[in-house]
């Protein structure tokens, strides 16, 4: 396909050739704090938007009610969501899929529809996060403190498109690299609940320690392993536990390290790191953040850190974004005394109960304090089965670790192959077959 086969109009033009329709969230006054309820239909706020994904975790919920009265802005599988504000996000973009088809639009986005059965929305999707569309959005964002785009910025923005067999061609060859995402993505879902299950049953509900009371054989306990769970309970700090282990601070097993007010930092041309902020933990990436220079090496962190924000949104993550600089607010936990599996899932353990510390401090940021990690206690069994517990558990931390390294390389093989693809310097053969050998 040669650039002269390829219409160039604006987002504009397409709306108002009723190719496509634009239409920003629902305002503060239509979605109240009191219309968010613990289950019931997801909201996808601005936070949840990244580079043509919806990000997983948690999302807000309204109730069926509020959704059916806000139904104009329930989500279809092929409506795009851009990111209406914020540093890092303004310039973003989501393709809505089957996934999130039903949830409700939030008040921080704008929805793009299309109509035509001219228009690939998966092609238009990869348009958008192609880097120059990004930066087009983030030059014509009003505002500099905090960056926003509206309606009207975004029908200037210019699209460029081939007839619909290429478009479909082009969408359908990159899609390949973000399904094999997508599935690293689910595998790791299942991973984590796995995990979550087994820590559990062993460490929490002391499952099979119950069984061995009671004289049953323990479920999902490998076999060199049931002699080294107790038979008994005994009385402590917390109430019942299994005999013989301990009661200890969390900050006795994990060592805390807080971040470096990195803006202290400037940039150098020999040692250059991108700053690790929460906006950068929460999205799993350094692309596009500040840079810092001569950072101690202590505060760099690297692939399989488990980095824990404990300011603001707080959350608990192994960082896969590659190597960076700790900033403020963030915690590099570390151990020398339990391995990497068990304090991350006692830090995960523990984090709904900081999330609630912190949502009652009467100020902008909510945050935890140094003592609440010595608060927080954490249960460690005797060595002979923390060492069995841990032949379980860190191959699950592993793989999951691998899966994040290895979408991360196709995210970049993916992005790095966008531009020219779109721009036709790169042929679809060309492409199929770089594509084919990652896969």
């Amino acid at each position: 396909m040669r650039r002269s086969d390829r219409r160039n109009v604006t987002l504009g033009g397409l709306i108002d050739s009723n190719a496509a329709s634009l239409q920003t969230g629902p305002f503060g006054s239509q979605l109240h704090a009191s219309d968010y309820v613990p289950n019931g239909i997801p909201v996808i706020p601005t936070e949840a938007i990244g580079r043509r994904s919806i990000l997983s975790g948690t999302l807000p919920q309204v109730s069926k009610g509020t959704a059916t009265r806000l139904s104009r802005h329930v989500l279809r599988p092929g409506d795009i969501l851009f990111a209406r504000r914020g540093v890092q996000a303004t310039g973003l973009s989501a393709i809505v899929t089957e996934r999130h088809a039903g949830a409700l639009c939030g008040t921080g986005a704008i929805r793009l529809r299309l109509s035509s059965a001219d228009l690939d929305p998966q092609f238009v999707s990869f348009w958008l996060s192609a880097r120059r569309s990004i930066e087009w959005i983030k030059a014509h964002a009003v505002g500099g403190v905090m960056p926003n785009i509206n309606e009207s910025v975004l029908r200037l923005l210019p699209i460029e498109f081939p007839e619909i067999k290429e478009q479909r061609a082009v969408a359908t060859l990159l899609s390949a690299i973000d399904e094999k995402i997508e599935l690293n993505s689910e595998v790791n879902r299942k991973l984590e609940r796995l995990a979550a299950a087994l820590f559990r049953s062993w460490l929490v509900d002391f499952d099979p320690v119950a069984a061995q009371r009671d004289g049953r054989r323990p479920i999902g306990v490998p076999a060199e392993a049931v002699h080294l769970f107790p038979g008994h309970f005994e009385e402590s700090e917390l109430g019942p536990i299994p005999q013989g282990w301990r009661v200890v601070p969390l900050d006795s097993v994990a060592e805390f390290l807080n971040g470096l007010a990195l803006q202290r930092y400037p940039p150098l041309d020999s040692d250059e790191l991108p700053v690790i902020k929460i906006a950068e933990l929460r999205i799993g990436t350094s692309v596009g953040a500040d840079r810092c220079g001569g950072v101690p090496p202590e505060y760099v962190i690297d692939d399989g850190d488990v980095v824990f924000s404990w300011s603001g949104s707080l959350m608990v993550d192994v960082w896969c974004g590659g190597r960076g600089a700790l900033n403020q607010h963030l915690f590099k936990v570390t151990s020398t005394k339990v391995p990497k599996w068990f304090y991350l899932a006692w830090l995960n353990e523990h984090l709904p109960e900081f999330q609630a510390i912190a949502a009652d401090k009467a100020t902008t940021m909510g945050h935890i304090r140094r003592f609440h990690l010595t608060e927080a206690k954490v249960l460690v069994p005797p060595e002979p089965l923390l060492d069995v517990m841990t032949r379980v558990h860190q191959p699950l931390l592993d793989q999951l670790i691998h899966n994040r390294l290895e979408s991360r390389t196709l995210g970049e093989l993916r992005d790095t192959l966008l531009g020219p693809l779109l721009s036709c310097d790169l042929t679809i053969k060309a492409v199929e077959k770089v594509v084919g050998a990652a896969l």
